[in-house]
């Protein structure tokens, strides 16, 4: 009986993707979104050859015509696709890869929770400056939201982004994950009727991004290939959309409007995104150093009669205004006053005052929305002398900057040598936190 209702289910399936996938609109879709990526075609049951990729939109086609019901690609961007090998190893793949997608896939036993979970991570994305965002139903009872590589900064701290995948877009995902958890599980827990994974904290189990899905050569559905299992489309929609979505909306001859599922991103706009998740992942590596880092109790210096005048050079090169990198500099602001101990009010009004002076002023509600992330964390340093964060916005930090290495170790012994004095406690406190 189980056989006999899987042949029929596959006969249906059979049957929708000859009408289907003959629309010269959906070949379009996928073919445009294939460029530069591995393909691999599913023939209900199990994959294709590897690696293959399409040469003309019509491949489609011809491929359902001997069987496939599906189409699945890579998150990372190839020079050539159809050169890679199980036997290449990671400098060899690093050297043919051209960049990568974000590409978080959220799934649920329940569509509703998948909608709140895709809800809430666009929000934290929004929060971190991307405007540009794209999303798609998996097919399912998720969602697949994209970054296009086009939205990362192509080299961080002379540091090629294109050679750490799987590593950042890991990281990226843990720092999603950890970042958005709590207000997943309260969200869900307003649902009328909340299920067993509600009751027992397991909610961000259920619907947060899929990390194994971030590993090498891994595939993902395209936009607009049918799901073998419920004969719906990855359809591509819109945030607004998302809402009132419901799998029905995804019906293959219903669909009406074909999307763009990667977004005209602005270039490194998701900058800020990769680098506080990096910074992020700095502070909660499971690696003993990190944990003993963590263990430690980081407690802002205080420093009576404050004055710029100690400030190391390339701060106050920063606190003159900015034409570039304002977005950087602010995060290297906010850090290294809240590290000296400024006062809150003392704090946001050198941050204007400084905002004023940039060539081009950032909008008074983005330097708000990154103090408030900022104050909801713990006081952490700013950058070390050595990141990008300075060489990226224009600023080069002189020889004794290097010799203290961070910004806050500079004023810490300028202001107590300028003093003429030392404060034990102070300079305690300080060793246990650099």
């Amino acid at each position: 009986m189980e056989k006999e209702e899987k042949s029929i289910k596959e006969e249906r399936i059979r049957k929708i993707t000859q009408l289907y996938y003959s629309k010269k609109e959906i070949q379009k879709a996928i073919f445009e979104f294939s460029k530069n990526r591995e393909v691999v075609p599913r023939y209900f049951e199990g994959f294709g050859k590897r690696p293959d990729s399409l040469q003309y939109p019509s491949d489609i086609f011809e491929l359902v015509k001997k069987g496939a019901t599906s189409f699945h690609c890579s998150e990372e961007l190839w020079r050539n696709p159809l050169s890679l090998s199980t036997e290449m190893n990671s400098s060899q793949l690093n050297e043919l890869r051209e960049g990568w997608d974000l590409l978080i896939d959220i799934d649920s036993k329940y569509i509703d929770y998948s909608k709140i979970s895709a809800k809430i991570i666009i929000e934290f994305l929004k929060f971190h400056s991307i405007k540009n965002i794209g999303v798609k139903f998996s097919g399912s009872k998720g969602f697949h939201i994209i970054l296009p590589w086009k939205s990362f900064p192509k080299e961080i701290n002379g540091v090629k982004t294109s050679d750490m995948f799987p590593e950042w877009p890991r990281i990226i995902s843990k720092y999603i994950i950890a970042q958005t958890e709590k207000r997943l599980i309260i969200k869900i827990s307003e649902i009328e009727k909340p299920s067993k994974y509600v009751k027992d904290y397991q909610a961000p189990k259920e619907v947060m991004p899929d990390i194994i899905l971030v590993s090498p050569r891994h595939l993902f559905r395209m936009p607009y290939s049918l799901h073998e299992k419920t004969a719906l489309a990855s359809i591509v929609i819109s945030e607004k959309e998302l809402e009132k979505f419901q799998p029905k909306d995804a019906a293959p001859m219903l669909i009406s409007e074909i999307k763009n599922f990667t977004p005209d991103s602005e270039e490194g706009e998701a900058s800020e995104l990769l680098m506080q998740a990096l910074d992020w992942n700095k502070h909660n590596s499971p690696e003993e150093e990190q944990k003993s880092y963590e263990k430690k109790q980081f407690k802002p210096i205080k420093i009576l009669n404050l004055s710029e005048k100690n400030f190391p050079p390339s701060i106050q090169k920063i606190l003159q205004g900015l034409s570039d990198g304002r977005k950087r500099a602010l995060f290297v602001l906010i850090n290294f006053f809240r590290s000296i101990g400024i006062e809150k009010d003392e704090l946001e009004k050198r941050i204007y005052d400084w905002n004023k002076k940039n060539e081009i002023a950032l909008k008074e509600g983005y330097i708000q929305s990154q103090l408030l992330w900022s104050y909801r964390n713990k006081i952490v340093l700013p950058p070390n002398y050595n990141k990008d964060y300075y060489k990226g916005i224009g600023i080069i930090p002189n020889e004794e900057e290097l010799r203290y290495k961070n910004p806050v170790n500079y004023l810490v012994k300028k202001a107590f040598s300028s003093e003429g004095r030392k404060n034990p406690k102070n300079k305690d406190n300080f060793k246990n936190n650099k």
